[in-house]
């Protein structure tokens, strides 16, 4: 990551392509220098990519092993302020190691500028505390089958968004993988629901689905926030020339501030701050600092469409953990998102 973290945020194409590596010697040292180069860079963001699927697909099996009687033993704002304090300080940490203790150059121009630099951080941060509030509130507007069903439209949402926002036009095929990626989703989530009815439904025949007018209209707010938030992160990240692992400071610090505020303000349900803490439920700080981080490189040099196949890619693997760990029942029905995710894949990225 702390090599990544120099990468200039101008553009996503490899370093070689911009002759970095590529003079001096004779051409072919200099050719076969550059491929050895871009297959390295490669082979780090793939392996980059594999890392965040591992984590966010094996998240909800973690917590459902931490499970007693149906319930979590530790407060849920407790483990968010973790997770967030966590990455705050992880990029504190490598900000002094790679930048030592001056100041970039654009951080040197007074206390006016660094809160210029700071602010647009704050948006996002106040999203994301949004959407995890929206989570709590819609489920006394629809039932929890509704709700992850209709969840996935957040994809199509993040994809209108990142492309009006951001200026960025996608070819007709690539709307094709988006829509492609967004029924993936619908239909892993129908093979879920029907095999686990949820709780209270009175026959086993089906998935009982149900949600109010004010449920439709917190969804819309809960989809859109969610793209929003992931293009003005992007935007933000990308607009400004500074260490990445600053740019997480400025991010990581509006989030610590905001989840601390949230939780102080009676979402802990009364729970002590670390009560019902175990190393399965540090393991999953771990992981999802780790992912965070990680996310933070995908956003300033990938893309949120990225993120997007990311997230759609966790939710099979989840499926697997979940069978492997839990017993979870797979059904041929199955194989229906794993094929759609992986055509949207080839339509996106050909």
């Amino acid at each position: 990551m702390i090599v990544i973290d120099h990468v200039s945020s101008e553009s996503s194409e490899p370093l070689h392509s911009k002759g970095r590596w590529c003079t001096g010697g004779s051409w072919f040292r200099r050719s076969r220098w550059c491929w050895d180069m871009g297959w390295v860079q490669r082979s780090g963001w793939v392996a980059l990519l594999c890392l965040l699927v591992l984590i966010y697909g094996s998240h909800a099996p973690l917590i459902a092993l931490t499970q007693l009687d149906g319930r979590v033993p530790f407060s849920p704002s407790s483990c968010v302020v973790l997770i967030e304090l966590v990455k705050l300080l992880v990029s504190m940490a490598t900000l002094l190691v790679t930048e030592g203790v001056s100041p970039p150059p654009l951080l040197q121009g007074g206390a006016r500028v660094r809160w210029v630099l700071v602010l647009p951080y704050a948006l996002p941060a106040l999203l994301y505390a949004l959407n995890n509030n929206l989570v709590v509130l819609m489920q006394a507007h629809m039932d929890p089958s509704t709700f992850q069903l209709l969840s996935n439209l957040k994809i199509a949402s993040t994809a209108a968004l990142y492309s009006s926002c951001l200026g960025k036009r996608l070819r007709r095929s690539q709307w094709l993988a988006l829509g492609l990626l967004t029924l993936a989703g619908g239909a892993h989530s129908y093979s879920s629901l029907a095999r686990e009815p949820w709780a209270g439904q009175e026959d086993h025949r089906g998935p009982r689905l149900h949600v109010t007018a004010l449920g439709l209209l917190l969804l819309l707010v809960y989809c859109t926030a969610s793209g929003l938030a992931a293009v003005v992160t992007e935007r933000a990240l990308k607009s400004q020339r500074l260490p990445l692992s600053l740019q997480n400071i400025f991010l990581y610090g509006w989030g610590v501030a905001i989840n601390v505020t949230s939780h102080v303000g009676g979402v802990g349900e009364g729970r002590g701050f670390l009560e019902g803490f175990s190393v399965l439920v540090w393991l999953i700080v771990i992981g999802q600092a780790a992912a965070g981080l990680m996310m933070s490189v995908v956003m300033k040099h990938g893309s949120g469409i990225t993120r997007l196949f990311v997230i759609s890619t966790a939710m099979l693997v989840n499926s697997a953990i979940s069978w492997a760990l839990l017993g979870l029942q797979l059904t041929p029905l199955f194989l229906l998102p794993t094929g759609l995710v992986a055509i949207a894949a080839y339509l996106y990225y050909r």
